[in-house]
Order: C-alpha cells, then structure tokens, then sequence
C-alpha cells in the first residue's frame, strides 16, 4: 500500500485527524496533485482553523502555483491563527513569506 493509500484509509476510520489530513494534502501536493492538495488543505482549515502549520504549506502550495493573492490571504490567516497560539516560530515564517510575496 502506497502512503496516501495508507493515509485515506486512517482517515476514513478518524474523519477529524488533522493531522492524517495534513499529511494527504503534503503528499498530494508533493505529487504535483496541486487541486486535490488545496481542497484537503482547505477541509483541514475549515475543520481546525488552529492548525497552524497547514496555513503555510497552503499558502506554498497557492504560491508555487501562481496564485499569489490567495497566498497573501492564506498567509494573513495563518499569521492570526499562529499569533493567537503564540507560535512565534510559525509567525515569523510565514511574515517572512508574506513580506517576499506581497512587494
């Protein structure tokens, strides 16, 4: 079995593993499976708006492909959402990102 085999199968048995989530949507956007990675990433948020880290990696995954103004918006989020966890590390990065992108 394949590692997003593996992944889908413990969701289905944990819909709300955020984590297991996570790690479909990095090994489809790894794939280059870009549509599919977005949508897992966006059920993640909607579902844990606390997840710091899937701010970032969506906002990447957004950027690599070109759509610049949705990760500006997705990087705002995330700044938010890691402020309010006190996650400085995380904040920083992604206003890192965010400086670089929204020159």
């Amino acid at each position: 079995m394949d590692k997003l085999a593996g992944l889908k199968e413990i969701l289905t048995l944990d819909p709300k593993n955020s984590f297991v989530r996570y790690g479909i949507a990095m090994e489809l956007a790894t794939r280059g499976e870009t549509d599919a990675a977005l949508a897992e990433f966006d059920t993640l948020l909607t579902n844990d708006p606390d997840y710091t880290a899937g701010y970032f990696m969506s906002a990447q995954t957004l950027a690599n492909t070109g759509r610049t103004s949705k990760a500006i918006e997705r990087l705002k989020a995330g700044i938010s959402c890691a402020a309010r966890a006190g996650n400085r590390h995380a904040l920083s990065e992604m206003q890192t990102m965010l400086d670089e992108l929204d020159r």
